[in-house]
């Protein structure tokens, strides 16, 4: 029987090895931690959001320069496809006012448990504690009991990319893959601010009801004030723009128009304090309030611009491992439309290890999930031949 090696346990190689073994094939699961899918799992912590149900057009707009390659991958197995797979596993679906579909469960767990129980009927081999440290012979690997060289007539290369590393995702695999390669930069991170001392009360609170702008890129979202800078979905969207120079400002007040707003602080103050005035007259909570002390002092006089367009300066993105994901991996012009790298037939990849980049709200998974369907057939097809 010919046999399928498949590098790396999260979402595009479990998917793989789904493929794989449906298709009759002998499949080893090859994974450097104590357990699969430690990053699917952690993404679950705060509501698995599987796909977005939203219209091919903008869905593929969201992979930028990398929609040509990915897009058959993503037309063969996109947003609906992906929830119908979860329901395949028995989870009831969702889908939320922003188009993001979630397990009704709101976990990660049961549907990998489900998942991992039809991988072990397809007589899929998982072997966990298995880093893949090169090539000599077949796949070599340090295992607790030592080097060990597993081979295989085909691989599918899911490595991941290069944040999270506790959870497996070291970018360790770029040593070990003669291909070209995109450096790799964060991606969906939070940013580095230098606070002054009167913010720490404000640390850990959201910012919510605001309008996010960077460069051509603009959306309504919520962010977190944390003690290291800013952080969450709304900064997370206009993370590409900021990471490339783009300034980032906020509305604080996006459902007023500048003159409205210009009529409400003309209303007598009173014995108010200018706190108050801005709570009662605006409704600016103290979150608000508190970024707008850090960087509008000293306040204008005409405080309405500033309040639709408030100025946020940043020292950069956080560090590559502590980023949700990550852009650059191997190159689209090193593989074929198969995803098997064109210098080493036989060998696939798949997952987070490709050059794309995508925002979070679904676009993730759905891709990793493709990708790994797709390299998964592919690698079928070349046993088959």
């Amino acid at each position: 029987m010919k046999t399928a090696l498949i590098i790396g346990g999260g979402p595009a190689g479990l998917m793989a090895a789904d493929v794989l073994s449906a298709a009759g094939r002998k499949v080893v699961v090859a994974d450097a931690k104590p357990t699969v899918a430690r990053k699917f799992l952690m993404a679950g912590k705060s509501g698995l959001n599987l796909t977005k149900d939203e219209a091919p057009e903008p869905f593929l707009a969201a992979y930028t320069e990398a929609r040509p390659a990915i897009e058959p991958m993503l037309a063969a197995f996109g947003p609906a496809e992906v929830t119908a797979w979860a329901q395949s596993h028995g989870q009831e679906t969702f889908t939320g006012s922003t188009g993001r579909v979630f397990p009704k469960s709101m976990k990660a767990s049961p549907l990998l448990r489900s998942w991992l129980a039809r991988l072990a009927t397809q007589g899929v081999d998982i072997k966990t504690r298995h880093h893949w440290v090169g090539t000599k012979d077949g796949y070599v690997f340090d295992t607790p009991d030592g080097q060990v060289t597993l081979t295989a007539d085909c691989c599918v290369l899911a490595c991941g990319g290069a944040s999270w590393a506790r959870l497996g995702s070291d970018g360790a695999w770029v040593d070990h893959v003669d291909a070209p390669v995109t450096p790799f930069q964060p991606a969906n991170m939070g940013f580095l601010v230098d606070w002054s001392p009167h913010m720490a009360k404000h640390f850990g609170q959201p910012v919510k009801g605001v309008a996010l702008h960077a460069g051509s890129e603009k959306g309504r979202g919520e962010f977190i004030i944390s003690a290291q800078g800013i952080e969450g979905g709304g900064i997370y969207a206009l993370s590409r723009a900021m990471r490339e120079g783009a300034t980032l400002s906020v509305d604080l007040l996006p459902d007023l128009d500048v003159d409205t707003i210009r009529k409400r602080l003309a209303k007598p103050r009173g014995k108010m304090s200018q706190s108050n005035f801005l709570r009662k007259a605006l409704k600016l909570d103290p979150a608000k309030q508190a970024l707008l002390m850090e960087f509008g002092r000293p306040l204008p006089d005409d405080l309405a611009p500033l309040l639709k367009s408030l100025p946020i300066p940043h020292n950069g993105p956080r560090p590559l491992d502590q980023a949700i994901s990550t852009a650059g991996g191997l190159q689209f012009d090193a593989l074929t439309d198969g995803l098997m790298i064109k210098s080493h037939p036989g060998i696939f990849a798949a997952g987070e290890m490709l050059d794309w980049e995508a925002p979070t709200g679904g676009y993730l998974i759905t891709a990793c999930l493709a990708t790994g369907r797709w390299a998964g057939q592919h690698a079928a097809k070349y046993l088959a031949s």
